[in-house]
């Protein structure tokens, strides 16, 4: 089966259907209705939630990491509605069965979600740290590689509470990550977290530096960012 994060780019869900549904229409058994909760998903990335939503119904579910897709995209459809509490026990179900069954991956996604939808910070954090703590303990790279991730979620949610040092921690500890991943792309992301944590601890002259570096590296490639160029203005103050 074709990997179905080669057909994903999340700035572009209706590409990404247009790939996922050609790649389905060709798969057959348990790759096939893989490949269509991926469609389901990406149909709620473009507010289409009845169509997903009937995608998912219409799928005849057995095999074990089916039912956990398929609770993680119903869950994320009713979370990118707006509705947390429905989507809570789809990814609840979701965690339960990839646990069962040894989809770790699977399962570090349902407990990051789980933590998304949690309203209090201090449940949003133990889920996350819950959700890191089986990624590291996991033979499954996938799941391991979940760590990035999961460090940036927990530095969100320690700078959203003001505590900007702990935060500079985590997003430091989830850019080691990245580099260990191997995504440029993400990797600059994870660089442009540091440095907005640097500049809201008063460490201007080292956020600025970062952010021209990155700027240096997106202008060599005729790219721009919106983010990075805003942050630059604000050093500059």
């Amino acid at each position: 089966m074709t990997d179905v994060q080669t057909l994903w780019d999340f700035d572009d869900p209706a590409g990404s259907e247009a790939r996922l549904r050609e790649a389905a229409d060709i798969a057959e058994g348990t790759d096939r209705l893989v490949l269509l909760t991926q469609v389901a998903r990406a149909l709620g990335l473009q507010e289409r939630y009845d169509e997903a939503h009937g995608v998912l119904d219409d799928l005849a579910v057995s095999d074990d990491e089916v039912v956990v897709r398929v609770s993680l995209e119903r869950g994320r459809l009713f979370r990118s509605a707006g509705d947390a509490e429905a989507a809570r026990p789809h990814f609840d179900a979701a965690e339960r069965t990839a646990a069962t069954a040894g989809l770790d991956a699977l399962r570090v996604d349902a407990i990051h979600m789980q933590a998304l939808v949690a309203a209090a910070p201090e449940d949003q954090l133990a889920l996350t740290y819950r959700a890191l703590e089986v990624a590291s303990h996991s033979r499954d790279q996938g799941a391991r590689d979940w760590d990035a991730s999961l460090l940036n979620n927990i530095g969100m949610v320690h700078a959203d509470a003001g505590d900007f040092a702990e935060a500079l921690s985590d997003f430091e500890q989830a850019l080691t990550a990245r580099e260990r991943i191997g995504d440029p792309e993400r990797t600059r992301v994870a660089r442009w977290m540091v440095a907005w944590a640097l500049r809201n601890l008063g460490r201007t002259s080292d956020a600025l530096a970062m952010q021209r570096e990155i700027k240096a590296e997106l202008d060599a490639e005729g790219r721009s960012d919106p983010h990075v160029d805003a942050e630059l203005e604000l050093l500059a103050d």
